[in-house]
Order: structure tokens, then C-alpha cells, then sequence
């Protein structure tokens, strides 16, 4: 089965744009070196919760969104190999992009595809 990383993010309303620009140059990245695909989804029904929520888990600000995103591999490996070479990559590089976001605050992790349909 395939292999998933997921993030949650948290984007100021104003930045919408800015990320969407960011999400697709880097999506076309991801794809470069084998993602099979990129989705990223802005956030619009997203409850705070009383003791966990996504706006919790990120810290939620008044003037920003919950953004949920996440990249398909074929495999733990593939995404792996992709990753090793991504790191190396000039636009991956710090401060080489600024980012419409706070990627102190995202949320992020790799994961094994148990079912699916």
C-alpha cells in the first residue's frame, strides 16, 4: 500500500493566495521526485474543540485557518529516497523561500495506508 505524510498548518486568512501559489510550486516539486500525488485542503468547517482539535493542536490565531495537507507515495521507501534528494534541493533550503505560513506551529508525520478505497 501506499505511504502518507500529512501535516496540519496553520495560514493566516490575508496569506490564502500566497499559500496556494506555495502549495503548487511545491507540489510540482514533490511530484518531481516521485509523489503520486499532493492535495492541500483550506479549512472551513473546523470545530475548536474543548481538549483536542486541530485549532488547538496548532495554536490557532483568530485571523487564520486550519490548512490540511498531505502527500501520496508509492511506498515508505520511495518517500524516503524522495526526501533525501528534496533535502538537498536549493528551494528546500532555509530561508530560500519565504513561506506563507508558520512552520513552527505545523504538524506533521509519515504514515503506513491500512485500508482505503
Amino acid at each position: 500500500m501506499n505511504y502518507i505524510d500529512g501535516c496540519v498548518t496553520p495560514v493566516a486568512k490575508k496569506d490564502r493566495e500566497a499559500f496556494v501559489a506555495h502549495a503548487a510550486e511545491f507540489g510540482a516539486l514533490f511530484k518531481e521526485y516521485g509523489a503520486l500525488s499532493v492535495v492541500d485542503c483550506w479549512g472551513d468547517d473546523v470545530p475548536e474543540g474543548k481538549l483536542t482539535s486541530f485549532p488547538l493542536a496548532v495554536k490557532l490565531q483568530e485571523d487564520e485557518v486550519v490548512v490540511f495537507s498531505w502527500i501520496a507515495w508509492e511506498s515508505k521507501a520511495a518517500r524516503d529516497a524522495a526526501w533525501e534528494k528534496l533535502m538537498t534541493h536549493p528551494r528546500m533550503q532555509p530561508g530560500a523561500v519565504a513561506m506563507p505560513f508558520d512552520g513552527k506551529r505545523m504538524i506533521f508525520g509519515g504514515f503506513e495506508v491500512i485500508s482505503g478505497s
